[in-house]
């Protein structure tokens, strides 16, 4: 419970309490328990304090230095926090729903398993901090800074990550489904069976991502960099990767039905024992691309640049090739049944 003499010199605001603060350093003040919502504890230094289970729901922590504090399970329901910092402190299993994070400082905190749900971290620092198996949904973290975050098992669904900084962010199993990762950067990030259904990442930067097994059906990738990312065994059925950058990608045994790829680069992509029934290649850049045995039953890779690919053993029924780029394209093996060739004649 809380020290009564440490709570009654806060409720004397922050002036009396700072003072005391830099007299008496060595002291952690105890606040466990204390009942302080809707407290104004503006610019409060309450570094290395327990405040684990406080009540402190509205209170108003604006520009308060909260340095290593001990915040777990604390109920900071739309507290204000704005540009509060929290560096290294703890609000493993905290309640900041609804709360007002904007600009704080909280790297390197841990958040595992607390409560973001709507709360507003846009711009925060948030680079290495602990976010395992976080309720972010519907959460505002725009231009927020989560490089080097770990995010796995944690709820993004619906949340604004526009323009946010993910290098090499732990999110595997997430679920990021009609999220906003527009513009973001994922370079590097580990998104590993992450569930990305209906997400917009149009511009997203996703080069070396770790995308493996991920789920990112009728997502919006217009533009996206995807350079050497790995999307091995993902499914991303129906979704838009029009001018998409996946050169140097792998995408071995993926499934990619109706996905609309025009005009995309998949310069020596490994693409081997993919599925791609049905998806638009249309002035797609496939050229030195590995398509062995991938299935492209009904694809329309019109205009598509296929020189040097390897379509060895491709199953190519009905696909459209029309004005399509075969030079020294390696078909042994193809099925090219009913397909319109590139001067327009049917294969038989």
């Amino acid at each position: 419970m809380a020290n009564h003499e440490h709570l009654a010199l806060l409720k004397q605001g922050s002036n009396a309490w700072n003072q005391w603060r830099e007299t008496h350093a060595e002291i952690h003040p105890n606040l466990s328990h204390a009942a302080l919502n809707q407290a104004n504890l503006r610019e409060v230094t309450l570094n290395q304090a327990d405040l684990r289970e406080g009540i402190l729901s509205r209170a108003d922590f604006c520009m308060a230095s909260l340095q290593q504090a001990d915040l777990s399970r604390a109920d900071l329901r739309e507290a204000i926090l704005y540009t509060t910092d929290l560096r290294e402190a703890n609000l493993s299993e905290a309640n900041l729903i609804g709360a007002d994070l904007r600009e704080a400082n909280l790297s390197s905190a841990n958040l595992s398993l607390a409560s973001l749900c709507t709360a507003t971290l846009c711009t925060a620092d948030l680079r290495r901090a602990n976010l395992r198996e976080a309720l972010l949904q519907g959460a505002n973290l725009s231009h927020a800074s989560l490089n080097q975050a770990d995010l796995c098992l944690s709820n993004l669904r619906e949340a604004d990550l526009s323009r946010a900084d993910l290098r090499g962010a732990r999110l595997y199993t997430a679920n990021l489904s009609h999220s906003n990762l527009y513009g973001a950067n994922l370079s590097q990030a580990d998104l590993r069976e992450s569930t990305l259904s209906q997400a917009n990442l149009r511009e997203a930067d996703l080069r070396q991502a770790n995308l493996g097994m991920s789920i990112i059906c009728l997502a919006n990738l217009v533009g996206a960099t995807l350079y050497q990312a790995n999307l091995t065994r993902a499914n991303l059925s129906m979704s838009n990767l029009c001018m998409a950058n996946l050169s140097h990608a792998s995408l071995g045994d993926s499934i990619l039905i109706g996905t609309n790829l025009i005009g995309a680069n998949l310069y020596t992509a490994d693409l081997r024992a993919s599925v791609m029934t049905e998806a638009d290649l249309r002035e797609a850049a496939l050229n030195e691309a590995d398509l062995s045995n991938t299935s492209l039953f009904r694809a329309d890779l019109s205009m598509a640049n296929l020189s040097h690919a390897n379509l060895r053993g491709a199953d190519l029924r009905q696909a459209n090739l029309r004005h399509s780029n075969l030079w020294e394209a390696q078909l042994d093996g193809a099925n090219l049944s009913g397909a319109t060739m590139p001067d327009g004649q049917i294969h038989p």
